[in-house]
C-alpha cells in the first residue's frame, strides 16, 4: 500500500513523525508536509508564486506552500506512483465541529479526497506524547481495517482521537459534527511604533455537542470518526429558492 501522508503544523511537528512511525509498518509512506506550522489555511493553495521541494535527512519532503499544495503537488507530480491513501496529521490539536471550515489538516485531506484519493484527517484533542502514539495507534487500526468498507468517492474521515493512554480509550464511534458558539473577539493591541495590531482569539466553546456529536464522543475518551464530502449545498433549501425566484 502506497501511502502519502502530509499534515499542517509543519515538516518537523512531532505528530507528522509519529504516524510516520506507526503507518510504516502498513505501508510505503512518503511525507510531503509544509516547511513550518500552516495551521488555520483550510483548503488554500498557492497561484501567485512558484513552489519549493526540500528533502531532509530522514526522508521527508517539505514544501514551502501550504497543506492542500503539499498534496497537490505530491500526488500530481511528486509521486512516482500516485497513493492508495492519503492521511493528514496528527494533528497538535482537536478538529471538532465547526473546527474543519479551517483546519489545514482537513483541507490537506480533502485535496486527497479531489484526486480521488481515499482520505483521512487525523487529529489529537491535546499534545501528550502519550496521546500521540494513541492516535498513530489507531490510525493504524484503521488503514488496516479500511478494505472491509466500500465509502464513496470523495469521502473523507475526520477522526478525533482523546488526549490519553491506549488502554484508556473506550471504543470507537462514529459521530455528526457538533457546532461552536460565536469565537471569542479579536484582541487589539498595540505595537511599538505605536500602530493597532490584532489577534484572532480562540475558538467558541460547545453549543451542540450532545449525543451523537463528535465532541460527545470525545468528552467520553472515545475516539470519534465522522465521514465529511465536499459537496456543501443546502439541499434542504433548494425547492424554496427555486419558488423565491
Amino acid at each position: 500500500m502506497k501511502i502519502l501522508l502530509s499534515n499542517d503544523d509543519g515538516v518537523a511537528a512531532e505528530g507528522l513523525s509519529i504516524l510516520h512511525s506507526h503507518l510504516k509498518t502498513v505501508g510505503d509512506c512518503e511525507v510531503y508536509a509544509p516547511d513550518r506550522n500552516s495551521s488555520g489555511l483550510s483548503s488554500s493553495i498557492t497561484l501567485g508564486r512558484p513552489l519549493r521541494v526540500t528533502r531532509h535527512s530522514n526522508g521527508f519532503n517539505s514544501i514551502d506552500g501550504t497543506p492542500a499544495d503539499c498534496v497537490h503537488l505530491a500526488v500530481n507530480i511528486l509521486m512516482e506512483q500516485e497513493p492508495d491513501i492519503v492521511i493528514t496529521g496528527i494533528n497538535h490539536g482537536a478538529n471538532l465541529g465547526d473546527d474543519v471550515l479551517y483546519s489545514g489538516t482537513v483541507g490537506a485531506a480533502m485535496e486527497g479526497r479531489f484526486m480521488n484519493c481515499p482520505a483521512i484527517a487525523v487529529s489529537l484533542c491535546g499534545n501528550s506524547d502519550e496521546g500521540f502514539h494513541t492516535a498513530g495507534r489507531v490510525v493504524q487500526e484503521l488503514v488496516e481495517k479500511l478494505p472491509e468498507i466500500n465509502l464513496p468517492l470523495g469521502t473523507v474521515l475526520n477522526v478525533n482521537v482523546p488526549d490519553c493512554l491506549y488502554i484508556d480509550l473506550k471504543g470507537m464511534e462514529v459521530t455528526r459534527l457538533g457546532h461552536r458558539e460565536r469565537a471569542e473577539k479579536p484582541v487589539r493591541q498595540t505595537d511599538p511604533r505605536g500602530k493597532d495590531v490584532y489577534w484572532i482569539a480562540p475558538v467558541g466553546k460547545e453549543r451542540d455537542a450532545g449525543e451523537g456529536t463528535d465532541f460527545h464522543a470525545i468528552a467520553r475518551n472515545v475516539v470519534s470518526i465522522t465521514p465529511l464530502q465536499y459537496d456543501q449545498t443546502n439541499h434542504s433549501t433548494l425547492d424554496e429558492l427555486r419558488g423565491w425566484l
